[in-house]
């Protein structure tokens, strides 16, 4: 079972850049056959998938933040990383990395492993 665990600071302020990483264990980020995507829920609506990257390095971006979002890998830990840059008070959600057999995930399908999520709140 692919365990997945999100890190980073759980306040930033407007205008900065918000970072997170996830580390996984039990599974491998270049071998196992999923996309390691990053999925946000602000409160009160629904899941909103911002991108992803494949076992082969491959990355995808929701094309609505792709203007302020980067994704990368560091192999040698088994770590991929978000970045949303020029965040604001909306950004404010509960940010989830997970590894997911499709690409556009905004649900939890069998098969699919998610993080707990890790708070983030964007103060202005």
């Amino acid at each position: 079972q692919v365990r997945l665990q999100e890190s980073g600071p759980g306040l930033v302020k407007a205008s900065q850049t918000l970072s997170l990483t996830c580390t996984v264990s039990s599974g491998s980020i270049t071998a196992d056959l999923y996309y390691w995507s990053w999925i946000r829920q602000p409160p009160g609506k629904g899941p909103e998938w911002m991108g992803a990257i494949d076992h082969s390095g491959s990355i995808f971006y929701n094309p609505s933040l792709k203007s302020r979002t980067s994704i990368s890998r560091d192999t040698s830990t088994n770590q991929f990383t978000l970045q949303l840059g020029s965040v604001t008070p909306e950004d404010t959600a509960l940010y989830f990395c997970a590894a997911t057999q499709g690409l556009v995930a905004t649900e939890r399908y069998d098969g699919d492993y998610w993080g707990q999520g890790t708070q983030v709140t964007v103060s202005s």
